[in-house]
C-alpha cells in the first residue's frame, strides 16, 4: 500500500502466460484441472431454451434474423457439449447485435454509402454504415466471450464457426 492509502503495484491484470484450452491439455496428455463431466446418456431430443419474442419482432425495414442466429449458435454450442456453460443472456445479446448488423448491411446495400445532410443538404456518409460498424464491434466482443467459454470447456478442438454462416447470409443479399 502506498503512503496515500491506495493499492498500487503488484501483478497487472492479464499479465503472465495465457491458459491453454482444455482440448490442448488433453491432447498433450497432461492432467487437466477442469471438471470433466461424464459422458451424457444418448438423448433423443435437446432441451432448447425458450427464444425471446424480441429476437424475431416485425421490423419496418424487413426481417430481423435474431431468432435464427440464436438457434444456430445454440445448436453449435450443444454439439460441443458447452450449451450449459454460456448464459442465455449472453447468447441473446450476441444474436441481437448480429441481427442488427445484418439488417443495417441490407439497408446500406439498398440506400448506398452516401446520404444527404438534414440541414445543409450536402453529402455525408450514410449513418447506416456507422451503426453497422458499432453493432459488428459489439457482436465480435460478445462472440469472443462465447468462444472463450467454449474453448476453455470443450474436450475436443473447436472447429466450425457460426459466424461464417452470418457472412454467407450477408453475401447472399
Amino acid at each position: 500500500m502506498a503512503k496515500d492509502g491506495t493499492n498500487r503495484g503488484g501483478a497487472r491484470v492479464g499479465a503472465g502466460r495465457k491458459k491453454k484450452p482444455l482440448a490442448e491439455k488433453i491432447q498433450e496428455g497432461k492432467a487437466a484441472k477442469a471438471v470433466v463431466l461424464p459422458e451424457p446418456p444418448e438423448l433423443t431430443a435437446a432441451e432448447l431454451p425458450d427464444v425471446k419474442e424480441y429476437l424475431s419482432d416485425t421490423q419496418r425495414t424487413g426481417e430481423l434474423y435474431g431468432k435464427e442466429i440464436y438457434l444456430e449458435v445454440w445448436k453449435w454450442l450443444y454439439e460441443r457439449n458447452c450449451a450449459q456453460f454460456v448464459s442465455p443472456q449472453l447468447l441473446e445479446q450476441y444474436s441481437m447485435a448480429m441481427a442488427r448488423y445484418v439488417q443495417l448491411e441490407k439497408l446500406t446495400s439498398e440506400y448506398g454509402f452516401i446520404s444527404k445532410h438534414p440541414t445543409t443538404g450536402g453529402m455525408i456518409g450514410s449513418p447506416f454504415v456507422t451503426m453497422a460498424q458499432n453493432y459488428l464491434k459489439q457482436a465480435n466482443l460478445l462472440w469472443q466471450q462465447i468462444y472463450g467459454v467454449v474453448e476453455a470447456n470443450c474436450t475436443e478442438p473447436v472447429t466450425g464457426d457460426p459466424q461464417d454462416r452470418m457472412m454467407e447470409q450477408l453475401l447472399g443479399l
